[in-house]
């Protein structure tokens, strides 16, 4: 075998041993995020436990009730499996500065060194919005809108929720105003990545408040309370990511700077 041959050899193996590599660091990435899941719902299981977490998680809709009336489960499981599904959720909420940091320590070799300046900060600001969502929900629109809903309940009837379907809505509740608060970091992700413009982002201003209804619309319970509450917050916090990413958006010069640093490093 020539010298040529064993270099071309050497060069077609180089690029599937790389692949390899990634393929273990991004097991090494998910076992951690995983084991880290697992074990804050095993702790969370035994103290304070699963029937306690769904007990608070459950503390909106039975303080809308009334007096000496409870939820109620249908199934046979369902009082042991919708605790469980409550303090995995919980788990994985703890865990999510965990979980992101393992996104973040996967891809951060493959950046350059003012895209990892600004990946950090994003992750821990991701993480915060979210819980500060799903905190908005839970102390202020869940009990507005369930004691709101109560005030039209007819005299004759006792309202008795299923825990399951609470559960379902709960989840569905959590995610959209955790995704809603999340928009400053979309705002500001398009703009720093260069994606839009943040002129653009400005002139649409008008399809972005028609659109939160829409969301609001088709998301939330349909009551007009609901509703307000998810797309007032998303539009404010629209203009909120604006402002950020006007804050955030180097001039001319310092965007060369970067660059050649990055290319400075690359090399």
């Amino acid at each position: 075998m020539t010298q040529t041959a064993k270099h071309d050899e050497l060069d077609q193996d180089q690029p599937q041993e790389t692949f390899i590599s990634h393929l273990v660091e991004l097991r090494s990435r998910l076992m951690k995020a995983a084991i880290t899941v697992i074990g804050v719902f095993v702790v969370l299981f035994l103290y304070p436990g699963a029937s306690v977490i769904y007990d608070v998680l459950a503390q909106p809709m039975l303080s809308s009730l009334p007096e000496g009336t409870r939820m109620i489960a249908t199934g046979v499981i369902t009082p042991f499996m919708v605790p469980v599904k409550v303090t995995l959720m919980a788990a994985f909420v703890i865990s999510l500065p965990v979980v992101l940091y393992q996104a973040w320590a996967f891809v951060a070799p493959g950046l350059y060194r003012h895209e990892k300046r600004l990946a950090l900060p994003l992750i821990v600001s991701s993480t915060l919005l979210f819980m500060l969502g799903m905190a908005f929900c839970y102390f202020f629109v869940f009990r507005t809108v369930f004691h709101f809903i109560a005030t039209f309940a007819p005299q004759s009837i006792t309202p008795a929720p299923d825990i399951e379907a609470y559960l379902s809505f709960v989840m569905t509740m959590f995610m959209a105003f955790g995704i809603t608060f999340e928009v400053p970091v979309a705002v500001v992700l398009l703009v720093k990545t260069g994606i839009v413009e943040l002129s653009k982002l400005r002139s649409a201003r008008g399809y972005v408040v028609v659109g939160a209804f829409v969301i609001a619309a088709v998301v939330t319970p349909p009551d007009v309370v609901s509703q307000f509450m998810l797309a007032v917050p998303l539009c404010l916090l629209y203009e909120v990511g604006l402002i950020v990413a006007r804050m955030v958006t180097p001039t001319s010069k310092d965007t060369d700077s970067d660059d050649t640093g990055s290319l400075t490093e690359q090399r």
